[in-house]
Order: C-alpha cells, then structure tokens, then sequence
C-alpha cells in the first residue's frame, strides 16, 4: 500500500492517515488489505512478549540464520557457492589508503579492524608457486599457492611494499602495523599506527632488522644494486637511506616546498656508478627526482607529467625509465628524461604496476581495472646529427666553388 503524506486543515504536522475514499481506492487496487490490531496491555510486561507455541519453535530454528550480531568466522562451505559477477571491463572503487582524508582513513581502519577480529577477513602474505604445464607444446605458465605459510608477516597489518635484493637473498617488507588506541590527557583516544619496516634472509626468514617506527606508513622500497642500501618512503617526512648491514640510516633525503614522494628506485649510471630516482608529486604535476648515491645530494629534477605519477620503473640497463598515470597512461623516457614513447589510456583504470624485460625490450603494466598489458619497445633509429648536415653542406660549397672557378667566374 502507497504511502501518503496528509497534511491537515489546522496546518499541524503530516501523517500518513487514508481517508476513507482513499481506502477504499487502494482497496481496489491493491485487493490485499492487511489490519493491525492493537490489544490493550494489562500490566503483565512479561506476558504481553509471549507468542503462539508454533511461532517460538520455528525462531528457534532460523536463531542461527537472524542473529542479533554477525559471528565471529567464515561461513561454512556450501554445496552452491553465489558469485557476483561485474560488468566486464569493470574496476572496483579504490584509493590507496594514504591519498584518503584523515577521517575516511581512520573509519576504513577501524572496519577493517573489526573485521579482522571477527576472522572475516585477513592481511597477510602468502605463497606462491610456479605452474607450468607439462605439455612442451604449451608455453603456458602460472601460479599456484603453496602450503608454505610466512608466519614472520602473519597479524603484522597491511603490507604496501615489499622487495627482494638483486640476489635474491634478502626481503624487505613495510606497510602499517594494526590500529591502537592511546589516551591523551587521560580523555580523549588517539589512534595510533606506525610504519613498519622489516628486513629478512630469504628464504630461512632470519631477521635482519627491524624498525617499529620507521615511517608512519611504508609505501616504497628499493635495494640499491650492490644490496648494501635499502631506501624507503613513507607517507610523511623525508625518504630514509638504510644500510643493510648496520641496520642504521646513512642519509634523509628530504623534500622540497610541497613535494609528497611516491616511488623510488635505484639505477645503474655512467662510470659503473649508480643514481636514485624519486618521484614526486607538486602542484604543476609528477616529477622525477635524481639523487647522487654517494653523497647523497640532489642532483636534478624534471616535470614530465601533468597528471600524478601512481607506478614507476627503471630499465635494468638504466637506459629507460617508464611512469603510469591516474589516468591509464603509460610514458617510456630515456634517462635524460626525454619521452620517446607514450601510450594514451592503455589501461581503463590508474596504472598500478610497470616492470621491464630483462633484455629492457618490454614493458609490463597492471590496472585498476584488473588487465594486464605488454607494450614492445621499438628501439630508436639513432638520428642523423648536426654534424652529419654540417659535413654534407660543406661538400656541396666545395663542389660549387670548384664549379665556378671551372667557368672563370671571380667573385674578387
């Protein structure tokens, strides 16, 4: 039955009353009437709860299908499992935690928290493991899980980086420990959540270092080539320089006017030397930041983008660097930051990860939008110089002088 408001004659508050002739008319339409009857109390305050024998016995059976609070656990397996399927090319509402506003930030922290306690839902890092197909015909491969279980990153909060040295014999992981609560002043609760920084052996999972407070959240970390440095951005305050071996920070690498950091990333140089790369977002756009590795200096920076810069990578050769956009494009530049290729909206959604081929001839990058995509590189035809058109141009003065002099002509 529709609802509505009926104001009344003296200009009081509406109410939701029918008059009769409106009655009458829903009847009609509707040919369902349903009345509530209302049976006067006689005091009994336990006695008017009671319901019929049959109605007690049946919420009794459904008790664990309408509970008051949801119960701590998954839901047991059933023989039919619902799927929600999304409309295809469809990506999910998301935002890196540390680009949300401080409010929205501390509410999805707390749900999640609730969350996790309850055992719906858990942050951790798992394995996985190659899945080849045994067929040779089939170049196919994949991953698979793996019973093994990382009981070092088990309950340590979220995970935002994590990378292996060149090796392969060192992990570091950093991201946000779990949300607490501290009282101020003996009245008000502040949250409270640090930036965890953990180094390991992989794969005894030895521990190496580890810092409580090394940012306030881990976002991006890098192994310099040799392994001996490990860099690491957070969400506020300068990037830390690391020395693997000492477990002691060697250089803060501070920011400049409104700069916020984003990714970092170690480079081979000229002269078997290395440099590090820093993006970084300011007003006019993402930049790239160089950084001298041994005095630690800032040695150059350049605006390449005017959208904000959300992945970044460097060629192993350290010939080409590549950044995704917010807005699904991808730049491939040289390191003189000069772009040489650029692929407008390769991707629906924000550009989540890029990684080059070893031989620097591919580029791999995943979305927001759940694709993946290989872009080839075709290598540059190196330019004729100036030099080259110099050299030519002189040829043909020459040759149109001797042609002159051949006819007698003297200009002097």
């Amino acid at each position: 039955m529709k609802e509505e408001a009926v104001s009344s004659s003296n200009g009081s508050e509406a109410t939701n009353l029918l008059s009769a002739h409106q009655f009458e008319e829903e009847i009609k339409e509707m040919w369902v009437v349903y009345a509530l009857v209302g049976k006067p109390n006689d005091g009994d305050v336990e006695g008017s709860n009671t319901y019929p024998t049959e109605i007690v016995q049946l919420l009794e059976e459904i008790r664990d299908v309408i509970p008051l609070e949801l119960p701590s656990g998954l839901p047991p397996m059933r023989s039919i499992q619902h799927a929600i399927d999304l409309l295809p090319r469809a990506s999910l509402p998301n935002q890196a935690i540390y680009h949300m506003p401080p409010m929205n930030r501390l509410e999805m922290l707390r749900q999640v928290e609730d969350l996790i306690q309850k055992g719906l839902c858990n942050i951790l890092c798992r394995w996985f493991e190659w899945d080849a197909a045994e067929d040779t015909k089939i170049h196919k491969l994949g991953i698979k899980s793996s019973e093994k279980v990382l009981t070092q990153l088990e309950d340590v909060g979220q995970q935002l980086a994590l990378t292996f040295n060149n090796q392969g014999s060192i992990l570091a992981v950093g991201g946000e420990d779990p949300l607490t609560w501290t009282v101020v002043g003996g009245l008000l609760p502040v949250p409270v959540q640090d930036g965890y920084l953990r180094v390991f052996k992989w794969p005894s999972m030895e521990v190496i270092f580890d810092k409580t407070d090394a940012h306030a959240a881990v976002k991006n970390l890098d192994f310099s080539l040799d392994g001996k440095f490990l860099v690491s951005l957070g969400s506020g305050g300068p990037c830390k320089v690391w020395d693997v071996t000492s477990s002691t920070i060697v250089a803060s690498l501070p920011k400049e006017n409104d700069e916020v950091f984003g990714f970092c990333k170690f480079s081979q140089s000229s002269g078997n030397n290395q440099i590090l790369y820093i993006t970084a977002m300011r007003g006019q756009g993402g930049s790239i930041v160089s950084w001298n590795t041994t005095s630690w200096k800032r040695v150059g920076s350049k605006q390449v983008v005017r959208d904000p810069i959300c992945a970044f990578d460097v060629s192993a050769d350290g010939k080409l660097l590549a950044i995704g956009t917010i807005q699904g494009d991808i730049l491939i530049m040289n390191s003189n930051m000069r772009v040489q290729t650029v692929v407008r909206k390769a991707h629906l959604g924000l550009v989540t990860a890029l990684m080059f081929s070893q031989d620097s001839r591919a580029l791999v990058s995943t979305s927001l939008d759940s694709s993946a995509r290989v872009t080839l590189i075709k290598e540059k035809k190196q330019q004729i110089g100036l030099s080259f058109w110099v050299i030519i141009l002189i040829v043909l003065l020459a040759i149109l002088a001797n042609f002159l002099k051949s006819k007698g002509f003297n200009p002097y």
